[in-house]
């Protein structure tokens, strides 16, 4: 859909848009994030990073975790990424785990160990792309640059009246125009957060509060009474739809597990064994793991969604009669349950596992 944009009726000086925002962000926005304390370029990436797609109340207790496991970047380069991802499980999205360890590398091989203050050097590392790098720029060093993260996008859309779905690249360039041109001189930090509290906490989806908007006098969506429909929605298509057979397979009070690949969904992460839908199971289990099943059950099917397609699990629970004594290949490992909730397992998994009944 071709972006629409229609001058504000009251006002469209960026320097009132930002004073406004700025005065707003001093009375009434967030200030007592863990993250909001200090200008270290490591824990505001951090911050950033996790709350890419994640609401702060999500955040909060993984990323305590974090710097205490981590408490520079150094210590992140130097863990193992299976440690990282420990870390990580059930905050989702783990390709930014892999990112972060990634970047975590970076900052200490190529830069001294020192974040750079560019955004557009901080953009190049793994993971961090160019809102996130102005965002990290802005509040470590005081750095003027447009952010332009999901909430943004929405502020922006509904004032300016922006219509089309904001992922589509000519809307996303007329938003990123306007955000640039938005940027004040000053207090850039505030700013920076306001629009994203303005976003998270006013400007919302769904039940947005125009009533407490330090911009809806000149808000085009509250005025032409179009705030429900912008920003538009993505354009809707069916996702595709996977369906796979995942074992639970118990000896002894332990559970097999298998890393993933390296790419892929839940890349690196450890979960439990795959097999088609139509595959032989005990045949399976005899081929792959030399085991003879005592009993295989059924247990409830688990949907899950990604982004682009939805999965089935359906598991089976498998007791073995008989386990042949041989030396697990390094990509499996028997863990018993409470090892298990331990370690880095996709959030479906986790849940299975955690939800198994007690025999």
């Amino acid at each position: 859909m071709q972006a629409r944009g229609k001058a504000s009726p009251v006002s469209d000086s960026p320097a009132a848009f930002a004073s406004r925002i700025v005065a707003w962000q001093r009375r009434h926005g967030r200030r007592d994030l863990p993250w909001q304390a200090s200008r270290d370029p490591y824990r505001i990436w951090l911050s950033e990073i996790m709350l890419q797609q994640t609401q702060v109340a999500t955040v909060l207790p993984y990323y305590e975790r974090f710097l205490a496991a981590f408490p520079d970047v150094a210590a992140l380069a130097a863990a193992p990424l299976e440690r990282v991802l420990e870390l990580w499980a059930g905050l989702g999205y783990y390709r930014r785990a892999h990112h972060l360890h990634a970047a975590a590398r970076a900052v200490v091989d190529r830069h001294g160990g020192a974040f750079p203050a560019s955004a557009e050097v901080l953009a190049a590392l793994p993971g961090v792309g160019r809102s996130t790098a102005a965002a990290i720029a802005a509040f470590a060093y005081g750095v003027c640059g447009a952010i332009l993260d999901g909430n943004v996008k929405r502020v922006i859309a509904r004032h300016r009246g922006i219509d089309g779905f904001p992922g589509a690249a000519a809307v996303e360039r007329r938003l990123w125009s306007i955000a640039e041109s938005l940027v004040p001189s000053r207090d850039i930090e505030r700013y920076t957060q306001g629009l994203m509290d303005l976003g998270a906490t006013v400007c919302t989806r769904a039940v947005p509060r125009c009533d407490a908007c330090p911009v809806s006098v000149d808000c085009v969506a509250r005025i032409e009474g179009r705030v429900d429909r912008l920003p538009s929605p993505r354009p809707r298509k069916a996702l595709p739809h996977r369906e796979i057979r995942v074992l639970v397979i118990e000896r002894a009070g332990e559970i097999l597990f298998e890393r993933r690949p390296p790419t892929g969904i839940w890349s690196g992460l450890w979960s439990l064994p795959e097999l088609s839908l139509d595959a032989d199971v005990a045949a399976a289990l005899r081929e792959r793991f030399c085991a003879e099943p005592w009993s295989i059950d059924p247990l409830a099917p688990i949907d899950h969604g990604f982004t682009h397609f939805t999965l089935t699990l359906h598991p089976l629970r498998v007791a073995l009669r008989h386990w042949q004594p041989r030396v697990e290949p390094p990509a499996q490992v028997w863990l018993t349950l409470e090892q298990a909730l331990g370690a880095a397992l996709p959030a479906p998994i986790r849940r299975l596992v955690r939800d198994l009944p007690r025999k």
